[in-house]
């Protein structure tokens, strides 16, 4: 039985590993998890045949969590409210089930209630819909999103109730502050492309970078400097990823397998 993660790119993923070490922790050692890349243009020949092939399972990253939704057949509740699938689950006669479990993994990373909290957003694709959702779902009084384009900030705003980020808005304190873009998945400074500076993260209580990378995340380096609790793009991936291996094999997630498979 085969698993995968769909992206592109996708060649820094570490949720081979992480699948890998959890398959072989629970006794499956028939099946093998892979990467999957594959450019946006293929993307709609390729997913409905990975069942084919001998496919049980995909996970699905930047940029096709939306496009993915849109090629299933079957779209969990949470995932058409959502507007994106992290995760695809194939049956034996070429349905596709998506849903996304990047919203409770975030919800269960935080290190306190969101409840009456305020959040600032970066970014407005697949992963910042989830994270919207999620914050607005679990009681967040305020969230406020912004992205490159105001347009896409505003659309997604719209679609769940939050607040634009417009240009020039000061950007003011708030108890949580969500990275959603691929900015710093190269290792470079966050602060020279996103609305921030280092000292700002102090204003937040928690800084959570949904990026992960072999040297670290300097935005995460930042706030824990600045006294902010942090929480990582690997503790993100494994709770997803977790959530995802009890879709994909039935069998209860290895959690400490799969955290010490992905920070290597």
């Amino acid at each position: 039985m085969r698993l995968g993660v769909l992206g592109w790119p996708v060649a820094h993923s570490r949720s081979p590993a992480m699948h890998n070490a959890a398959l072989r922790a629970v006794g499956l050692h028939g099946w093998r998890y892979q990467l999957l890349p594959v450019a946006a243009e293929l993307l709609d020949e390729i997913v409905p045949s990975l069942g084919r092939a001998g496919f049980r399972g995909a996970n699905v990253t930047i940029p096709h969590k939306a496009a993915a939704l849109a090629l299933a057949t079957d779209p969990t509740e949470r995932a058409a409210a959502i507007g994106a699938a992290n995760t695809l689950t194939f049956g034996p006669c070429g349905e596709i089930v998506a849903d996304n479990t990047d919203a409770p993994a975030l919800v269960a990373a935080l290190p306190f209630d969101i409840r009456g909290a305020t959040a600032h957003v970066l970014g407005a694709g697949g992963s910042a819909r989830a994270v919207v959702w999620a914050l607005i779902g679990a009681g967040a009084r305020r969230v406020l999103i912004w992205n490159r384009s105001p347009e896409r900030a505003r659309a997604l705003a719209d679609a769940f109730g939050a607040t634009p980020w417009g240009p020039g808005e000061a950007m003011g304190d708030a108890d949580l502050l969500v990275n959603c873009t691929s900015v710093g998945l190269d290792g470079g400074d966050p602060f020279g492309s996103l609305p921030l500076v280092a000292a700002s993260m102090s204003n937040y209580r928690c800084v959570v970078d949904l990026v992960y990378t072999p040297f670290g995340s300097r935005l995460i380096e930042a706030a824990a400097d600045a006294g902010a609790a942090t929480v990582d793009g690997l503790e993100i991936l494994v709770g997803q990823g977790a959530l995802s291996f009890e879709r994909f094999t039935g069998r209860a997630a290895p959690l400490d397998v799969m955290r010490a498979a992905a920070r290597g």
